[in-house]
């Protein structure tokens, strides 16, 4: 019978700058499931490294226990695939996923979305990854093509409307 994760510390959120990317890439190193950290993070963050159509609009986010990295995200403005906006980055510690975190993070993203007038979002998903695309899904993200989901409205995530 699966086990239920049992209860995680306060989680807290901030807005990240690339003086995060190092506590980031620890997080992700104590996974050695998940591989690196993409190691241009940090010039992603100061606007020195731009994922193709990318636009100099973007944000990241932490999620912290205590001092240490839970997770993250970023997301930036694009015109990939026709959409305006683009998730860069999600990841979440073993210790942490199924407790909500991702979500929370994928919500601060959406509404930095919004607040840039920015509805059309894509992500590029790791297909391999059952819990990726599930993830998207249950996020109200669809298909664009075999690695890529969409939403035609990133506010159906702070609406709460599923897929």
């Amino acid at each position: 019978m699966p086990q239920t994760p049992g209860p995680i510390p306060t989680v807290r959120y901030r807005e990240a700058t690339s003086a995060d990317v190092p506590a980031m890439a620890g997080c992700r190193a104590a996974d050695p499931q998940s591989g690196p950290a993409d190691p241009r993070m940090a010039a992603y963050l100061d606007g020195r490294h731009h994922p193709q159509q990318a636009l100099a609009a973007r944000i990241a986010f932490v999620a912290l226990v205590g001092d240490a990295v839970a997770g993250y995200i970023a997301g930036h403005a694009t015109t990939r695939y026709g959409y305006a906006g683009e998730v860069q980055y999600l990841y979440v510690a073993p210790a942490y996923r199924r407790h909500g975190v991702a979500g929370h993070l994928l919500r601060l993203v959406a509404h930095w979305f919004q607040t840039q007038g920015i509805r059309r979002v894509c992500v590029n998903a790791d297909v391999e990854s059952a819990g990726a695309v599930a993830f998207y899904t249950a996020h109200g993200a669809s298909p664009l093509n075999q690695y890529w989901y969409r939403w035609d409205d990133i506010g159906v995530i702070l609406a709460g409307k599923r897929g």
